[in-house]
């Protein structure tokens, strides 16, 4: 029995229940190729790092890189799979003018990694488990360009023979926001990893999104296949727009082909590229030149026990540690780099004091600025040292904002005890000097005071007056507790 669907598309004649899955191809994080000692390096010029084995040369034999195969273990491991210690390389024959060997080497019925699963977090609070039905390892082809002629197609190697990890999911996915969830995530933990950069503009992560709708209960539809995708919010786009293309065709009484499509960025749809080959059509089989890969348990078991922490086990040692709140934990734990700011941020400080800082003040600086984490004017010791000055009530949460806008705009050292010492920003603690202040305030508002004794809840009316007064300095804990005392207000 079918579980209940999570989400439905309305349709003319009804509801529909949209069913993803991804088959994700991740660049393995390697300085050479899986089965050369080229350079797996982005940026070269044209056919720069091809190895007579990338270039199909006759009598070149492939050599396995071990490195590649650990990461691929690495990988499985940290999407909580099975790893098989029997695995082997296949042969999948196509003709394209940038596969020069007219077959790519792949795995096919053994894998080196098997069945796994992942949690994925939704932004209205709900997780999921999304099963991983396989990785296996692939050598990528190289690269066809159309753009530099008119009448002529160029091609370029530099991609052909770079170890890629094939990462495909379980179609448990039904929905648009879940399927770009899902290559969020799996992107968070392959970088967490080290094992690939997730770098989607050079192309080192990209998706074929699988789609195919249905009436709730009932059995799969026939699924389309977009290749190559290479963001999260293409992944969404291609999911919506498929769904909705398809429930109009069977609406319309039509029926769904099983195709490969491509998307189309700039109008966000999807056209037919061609129809969709079943394994018999690639001719499958192993490898005559590449033994089967045999893996010692020991060795695996090693590479399990240097495993960094994941970014699931960082969500709950930070709401544990610091005491975040489940959405603070998550936005800092999701990312690598953001989270390593953040512990270094909050190293002796209130933990949730600093998350605050660092989620609301600097990513909002960030964000409008349009950098990102690893280029923050304000290195995380500096704001912990902002931080610092709150805690111990140097300067209050006001003066530090305007601290940290001369912080993040480079202004002075950037050093925050030295701004506040320059600029006398120090916050007041003196009760003397603030009963001055309030007892003048109070002497100039007798109206305001009858008020507030009528109405209380103008009593903050007063609390801003002193802190304009005092040019934001006071200390905002005695000037509440002396204007309660002097307005007689409990």
């Amino acid at each position: 029995m079918s579980a209940a669907p999570r989400k439905l598309l309305k349709g003319s004649t009804g509801d529909w229940e949209v069913v993803v899955g991804l088959e994700v191809h991740a660049q393995v994080r390697s300085k050479a190729k899986l089965f050369s000692g080229a350079s797996a390096e982005y940026g070269a010029g044209p056919n720069e790092n091809v190895s007579m084995v990338d270039a199909a040369m006759p009598g070149m034999l492939p050599v396995i890189n071990k490195f590649c195969v650990e990461q691929a273990v690495r990988t499985g491991l940290g999407l909580n799979a099975k790893i098989n210690l029997w695995s082997r390389f296949d042969r999948k024959n196509y003709f394209y003018p940038d596969l020069p060997q007219g077959y790519q080497i792949s795995q096919y019925k053994d894998p080196i990694v098997g069945e796994g699963e992942i949690e994925v977090e939704l932004d209205d609070g709900e997780t999921i488990t999304v099963g991983i039905e396989r990785l296996h390892l692939e050598q990528d082809a190289g690269k066809s360009i159309h753009d530099l002629s008119p009448k002529e197609s160029y091609v370029d190697l530099n991609r052909s023979g770079v170890a890629l990890m094939e990462i495909v999911s379980k179609p448990d996915m039904r929905s648009a926001e879940e399927g770009a969830a899902y290559f969020s995530k799996l992107r968070t933990i392959v970088r967490y990893l080290g094992t690939c950069d997730g770098n989607m503009e050079e192309g080192s992560m990209r998706a074929d999104v699988n789609v195919s709708v249905r009436r709730p209960g009932e059995p799969f539809g026939t699924r389309t296949e977009t290749k190559n995708v290479n963001s999260i919010r293409y992944v969404k786009q291609v999911i919506e727009y498929e769904a909705r293309r398809q429930i109009e065709v069977l609406e319309s009484g039509g029926t769904i082909d099983q195709e490969t499509r491509l998307f189309n960025v700039q109008t966000g749809e999807t056209r037919t590229m061609r129809s969709k080959e079943d394994a018999h059509d690639y001719r499958y089989f192993p490898d005559p030149d590449l033994l089967p890969l045999e893996l010692d348990p020991a060795w695996v078991e090693e590479i399990r026990k240097s495993l960094p922490e994941l970014p699931d086990a960082k969500k709950r040692r930070f709401m544990e540690q610091y005491g975040l709140s489940l959405y603070d934990a998550t936005v800092l734990a999701m990312d690598k780099d953001k989270a390593a700011y953040f512990e270094e941020a909050a190293k002796g400080r209130n933990g949730k004091l600093a998350a605050n800082w660092v989620t609301v003040e600097l990513f909002g600086a960030l964000n409008k600025a349009g950098k990102d984490i690893l280029e923050s004017p304000v290195s995380p010791a500096r704001l912990n040292a902002l931080v610092g000055l709150i805690e111990d009530k140097t300067i209050s949460g006001k003066i530090a904002k305007d601290v940290f806008a001369l912080m993040f705009e480079g202004e002075e050292t950037g050093d925050p005890a030295e701004i506040v010492e320059k600029r006398g920003l120090k916050q007041v603690t003196d009760t003397g000097a603030i009963e001055k202040i309030v007892d003048d305030i109070i002497a100039a508002n007798p109206a305001q005071v009858e008020q507030v004794k009528a109405k209380p809840k103008t009593f903050g009316w007063f609390v801003g007056q002193v802190m304009k007064a005092s040019g934001g300095k006071a200390n905002p804990a005695a000037v509440n507790e002396i204007l309660k005392k002097k307005l007689e207000i409990e």
